[in-house]
């Protein structure tokens, strides 16, 4: 902590002369050009910063064994843990980007049981640990022995670390902080030596690592995800800044003086402002993001536009998540959404999706004829029903869960609340076949609309064929489901700096963001489980629902464990539910899987007490995730978090009844 009161007592001054330092680097702009070329290069940064993380890694396992050992005091080993994250987070950005598979199962994922990255069967295992531990995770033949069932592993890395370091049990923990630690230098080392033997970072490479940990900073950093002991985060994300600058610097010289100023002046001020900042549940996020990241979120956009820098998806002829042309991290095109579908943009077009939209009210392609996809997604209701669970088309029952909204659906890797499909061409295939919904199957509704002129003339006007197939079928269907974006709320419009903002709005989500803890679940900014920086993996989590607010009896539902998947049939996953979008939350009550919670309020209540286990039902739920700490919200915070969910409020408006 002394370092970083150094750090915030230099960063003071130089904010109060920050023209004074724009001056003078006007001024020396000639030098520093000249010197570009003894500049360290973004390889030989890393080699330092990664050379700094190994002396505060080995510096923490000595500091651990002097505690197990009772020589050190834990003031000493919380204050070298913090050098130790410190220096991670200054390598996070190209760590997270090269390596994501490695760094989330050994380097600083969370501190929850998970499934083994790397699950090894019965096969002859002789060398298998020096085979995993030659490279990273990712590099791995995942295939490699997988003969038998994955276990159930503890949490290991930074995160759990942080974790246990900062309880008030961690005298009880010292034999285990030494096993931990020796496993992470262990994977460390591994990552290091993969790192250090690259031959080239490449331009587009660390423009793009660069601006995704800006993303990871908004997310992840300052929402303390990232610490769940220590809530750090803040000083963790001035650090994450620092590292990410340095990285930068060979790229910056080559911009033209005026992007220069910006972006340096621009991470000069954010530095400061975390440094000025520093408290955990009064530190103004939404100031943050849009006066300091997404400036320069787009500032490093800009120089790579200057410098003629394609993206690597471009370069790659690849279908990304995110879009590495998008302005704003709140922008309208932030996520691509044909990287979730085998329909691609070149094939989609507003004819098709108009056929789609056709398709979704129709409720003659139902077995029974009285259902359609908007019996149960109804546009005025954000594509939900209103009701507990929806009707099925099987007369006087009802399906087994709540009906989510399709607004932002198209946005994650595995649907449905138990996660049992890859894919939305998967999720269809499974409604259209479920008994208590269409009852049917795709051959005979291909075969309905080949028997249907009016179909098969709109089917030969997108495809040029006279055929109608399953995959025409299901990307018209898809093209509309990606028609129902959320993007555009008033919230969005006020931290894109397009219309005035409201304050109880920013009080709302600078709570969610922060004191109330609900963004490290529902990750801006689909404020949904889609894990940034990269959105490609759907999170599941045990709440603890109850079978209606008040009682004292967790919802029977089994969830996850029974999808059905391979290796997800283990006790983690027990009444394990996908975390749903907040957007839209307004219009979609009521809520949870089983829609027992008929409001907003009573959804921030159960939360506000720690679920059922902050209820003293551990008994019912003994693997909850989500923290059973109480978060003490008072009346008005929970107030102001309504009115932040209700600014998230954007059904597509082409789409609305009234329209």
């Amino acid at each position: 902590m002394l370092d970083f009161i150094k750090h915030k007592v230099k960063y003071r001054f130089r904010f109060v002369f920050a023209n004074a330092v724009i001056f003078a680097f006007m001024i020396l702009y000639g030098f520093t050009k000249r010197q570009d070329s003894n500049s360290p290069s973004v390889k030989e940064t890393v080699a330092n910063q990664l050379e700094t993380l190994e002396d505060e890694l080995d510096s923490l396992q000595i500091v651990i064994q002097k505690f197990r050992k009772g020589i050190l005091t834990e003031a000493f080993l919380r204050k070298q843990l913090s050098n130790t994250r410190n220096a991670y987070k200054q390598v996070e950005s190209y760590v997270t980007y090269y390596f994501p598979e490695h760094e989330k199962a050994y380097i600083n994922g969370a501190p929850i049981p998970h499934l083994d990255p790397y699950p090894v069967g019965q096969a002859d295992t002789a060398g298998v640990t020096d085979y995993l531990n030659s490279q990273p995770l990712d590099d791995l033949d995942g295939g490699y022995f997988m003969d038998g069932g994955a276990k159930v592993l503890e949490p290991i890395g930074l995160q759990r670390l942080d974790e246990l370091i900062y309880s008030d049990e961690v005298d009880s923990y010292r034999e285990k902080l030494s096993r931990l630690i020796e496993v992470l230098q262990t994977k460390f080392e591994v990552l290091k030596e993969a790192l250090l033997s690259r031959k080239y970072y490449h331009d587009y490479e660390v423009i793009e690592f660069s601006r995704l940990e800006l993303v990871r900073i908004t997310t992840k950093g300052i929402t303390g995800f990232d610490t769940p002991g220590s809530l750090n985060g803040l000083q963790e994300s001035y650090y994450a800044m620092q590292g990410v600058q340095e990285l930068l610097k060979p790229l910056i010289v080559k911009a033209s003086i005026e992007r220069q100023i910006d972006v340096l002046d621009l991470f000069e001020q954010a530095k400061v402002f975390l440094l000025e900042n520093n408290d955990f549940e009064t530190f103004d996020r939404f100031e943050f993001i849009r006066s300091y990241i997404n400036p320069l979120y787009k500032g490093l956009l800009d120089i790579q536009r200057e410098l003629g820098i394609e993206s690597t998806a471009r370069l790659r002829n690849e279908t990304p998540s995110w879009n590495a042309y998008s302005e704003n991290i709140f922008g309208k095109d932030f996520l691509n959404p044909y990287n979730y579908t085998l329909l691609t943009r070149e094939k989609d077009n507003q004819q098709l999706q108009a056929l789609g939209k056709d398709l979704f009210f129709d409720t003659s392609l139902s077995q029974r004829g009285n259902i359609s996809c908007a019996s149960c997604h109804q546009p005025e209701l954000a594509y939900t029903d209103g009701k507990m669970k929806s009707l099925a088309g099987v007369p006087n029952l009802t399906v087994k869960r709540n009906a989510p909204t399709l607004i932002n659906a198209i946005f994650a890797n595995r649907f449905f609340y138990d996660l049992r499909s890859y894919g939305i061409e998967d999720q269809l295939e499974q409604v259209i076949e479920e008994h208590l919904e269409y009852d049917t199957s795709f051959e005979e509704i291909v075969s309905k609309l080949n028997s249907d002129k009016s179909y098969k003339q709109s089917f030969n006007q997108i495809f040029k064929t006279d055929t109608i197939t399953r995959y025409q079928f299901t990307s018209a269907l898809i093209s509309f489901l990606i028609s129902l974006k959320s993007f555009d709320s008033p919230f969005d419009k006020y931290i894109r700096e397009e219309e005035e903002l409201d304050a109880s709005v920013k009080a709302g989500f600078n709570l969610f963001m922060g004191k109330a803890n609900c963004a490290t679940c529902h990750y801006a900014p689909t404020f949904s489980g889609l894990v940034p920086p990269l959105f490609c993996e759907n999170e599941s989590e045990v709440l603890g629902v109850l079978a209606k607010p008040g009682d004292s009896i967790v919802d029977s539902d089994q969830g996850r464990i029974k999808n059905g998947i391979k290796n997800e049939d283990k006790y983690i996953f027990e009444k394990s539910f996908k975390t749903m979008t907040v957007r839209n939350a307004a219009l979609t009550a009521p809520y949870f899987h089983n829609g027992s919670y008929e409001t907003l309020a009573e959804v921030l209540d159960f939360y506000n007490e720690g679920g059922a286990a902050g209820m003293g039902l551990e008994a019912q739920i003994p693997h909850q995730t989500l923290s059973s700490t109480k978060l003490n919200l008072t009346q008005k915070e929970m107030e102001q978090l309504i009115t932040f969910i209700e600014s998230l409020t954007d059904v597509p408006k082409s789409e609305r009844k009234d329209q």
